[in-house]
């Protein structure tokens, strides 16, 4: 089941919504531990940012909340979905709007409490367990981490774009054939791009292959950029990938690739461990998206030394 078209995210308002904001996160976190009212606020309410869905009536379904712990670390507390909203990406939709807003306050890294049910939901959403927190009402909680942007200076993203250009460069005579570029690279998002002329087909169009070659490598280059933050490293390869083509391109087309849109713990790589890597890559012409692209990418490790 997916949310119906006129289900939408906003933020509480009116003293209306914030009862009854208050009133779903107390039913579903509160009540069943007969904990009283109020018991579902805390003293981080009012510099918080709140967000909430509503069904075509208005009736809220789903909610939660982020408050800043420090200048680089977000909490995502109160996390509620209905039982009518359930199995319909709710949560998922809460979950994102919440996460694109710490990128949006300039955050590095979101920390949240999860109950043992509730982990798997997280791990799929690329969170990572870093340790046991407080247990609540004789709950216990597991505290979980995602890195939404990654640590390095400005300095630091040209180097590796240098890097990275050199690296297809030097590997990848197509991209040099396909005039690929790079565009910028901030930490959350890498941008690239390839002019139509050497692109074109019998349509006056870009042709399909050199679009999926364009997401093929803009993903490669993020996983890259990862790596790189990590402080590890590997041999990148895409196992498999599907792509959905939306409309012509007919100009210069760009490739754009979130951090948010990429799921996996690449840190085994640093004990000799394959990793893998979901991660979402959308083409756009003219501000318009015209495919969407997601690549399954794994990261061999490089042989230990010997001694």
């Amino acid at each position: 089941m997916a949310i119906p078209a006129d289900w939408q995210l906003t933020h509480p308002q009116t003293p209306e919504q914030w009862q009854a904001y208050y009133q779903l996160r107390w039913q579903i976190l509160r009540a069943p531990w007969r904990q009283p009212l109020g018991s579902e606020q805390d003293e981080f309410e009012p510099q918080a940012y709140h967000q909430m869905l509503t069904d075509g009536q208005g009736v809220i379904q789903a909610v939660g909340r982020l408050h800043r712990l420090d200048d680089k670390t977000g909490q995502l507390r109160y996390m509620a979905v209905a039982e009518s909203a359930r199995g319909k990406g709710a949560g998922s939709m809460i979950l994102n709007a919440l996460e694109r807003q710490a990128v949006y306050l300039g955050l590095q890294q979101l920390q949240l409490n999860a109950r043992q049910e509730a982990v798997g939901f997280y791990r799929q959403h690329g969170y990572q367990l870093v340790g046991e927190a407080p247990s609540m009402f004789g709950i216990a909680h597991l505290k979980m981490s995602k890195t939404i942007q990654l640590a390095g200076t400005d300095d630091d993203f040209k180097q590796w774009q240098q890097q990275l250009a050199q690296t297809w460069q030097q590997t990848i005579p197509l991209s040099q054939y396909m005039q690929l570029k790079i565009n910028s690279f901030d930490g959350y998002r890498l941008s690239c791009s390839a002019p139509l002329a050497p692109n074109i087909n019998l349509h006056q169009t870009m042709f399909a292959g050199s679009i999926y070659t364009l997401a093929t490598l803009t993903g490669w280059g993020m996983l890259y950029m990862q790596l790189k933050a990590a402080g590890v490293q590997g041999a990148q390869v895409l196992a498999n990938a599907d792509i959905r083509y939306l409309r012509p391109v007919g100009g210069e087309a760009e490739a754009r690739c979130e951090l948010l849109d990429c799921t996996g713990n690449l840190m085994p790589l640093a004990h000799g461990k394959k990793v893998r890597q979901r991660i979402r890559v959308g083409i756009y012409c003219q501000q318009q998206c015209c495919a969407e692209f997601v690549g399954h990418y794994v990261v061999i490790p490089e042989p230990l030394p010997e001694n």
